[in-house]
């Protein structure tokens, strides 16, 4: 079975493998997705995982799940908040040293499984070449990010 696009979340690259495809009420093959906390979470452990930098959309969707605002989060970077919103609406790059404070940030605040010390997060932010994928396993009722592709 293909891998499932996951959109909802505002992001353009999680898939989630492992789904079962069930028919809803009309007789229409639907996906349902339980648990959706749990999803984002790993979801958010694989943004603040990956090798490549954040795009504006993985930024925002971080910033959500903490519960913040652009503004809560300008005023904990020291930015304003009008660079926080250019940052989400891809108007600007993030910088390094602002992505590290946000993965860093995600992994205490969403208590993400992510064992990293800042200046590990900020050596693993490269400049994005192409966005890269989040894939989620959805197995024995709950969900794990799959194991990265070599190269």
């Amino acid at each position: 079975m293909e891998p499932f696009h996951y959109t909802a979340c505002g992001l353009n690259n999680v898939f989630i493998h492992g789904l079962d495809v069930v028919c809803d009420d009309a007789g229409n093959d639907t996906i349902h997705i339980p648990r959706i906390n749990q999803l984002h979470r790993v979801i958010a452990e694989g943004i603040v995982s990956h090798d490549f930098a954040m795009d504006g959309s993985e930024l925002r969707f971080l910033r959500t799940e903490m519960g913040m605002t652009q503004d809560q989060l300008a005023q904990i970077m020291g930015v304003k908040k009008l660079s926080v919103g250019r940052w989400e609406r891809g108007e600007s790059s993030i910088g390094t040293v602002h992505e590290a404070f946000v993965r860093k940030l995600a992994i205490e605040k969403l208590k993400l499984p992510v064992d990293r010390a800042i200046d590990e997060l900020t050596s693993q932010v490269a400049p994005q070449h192409a966005l890269q994928s989040i894939n989620v396993a959805a197995n024995d009722n709950k969900y794990s990010l799959e194991p990265k592709m070599a190269a």
